[in-house]
């Protein structure tokens, strides 16, 4: 299971890239495709140092930064990534 919601935006890089811009170290991310596995200590301080360098938002902050990038990330990736999400996603479908 997600213990937090950074895990599902390391799910798309590509949403990340795109909030960030230029300078976004989207090679320093987790190449995991199980974002359940990833430890939850690693999340916020991999986002941080991605994010860092980037000229206009700059490091990333769960506040200013997670709920923007979490409406722009793709639920199908998500879903992917994150058996947990795809049950949650599937629920929510069949209400």
């Amino acid at each position: 299971m997600v213990q937090a919601m950074e895990a599902w935006l390391l799910a798309d890089h590509g949403a990340l890239a795109a909030f960030y811009g230029q300078g976004f170290l989207v090679k320093s991310l987790p190449g995991n495709p199980d974002v359940e596995s990833i430890p939850k200590d690693d999340l916020e301080p991999r986002l941080r140092h991605a994010s860092a360098p980037t000229k206009t938002k700059r490091e990333y902050h769960k506040t200013r930064h997670g709920f923007a990038i979490l409406a722009m990330i793709d639920p199908v990736k998500v879903a992917t990534a994150s058996p947990h999400a795809k049950l949650f996603n599937d629920f929510l479908r069949s209400l």
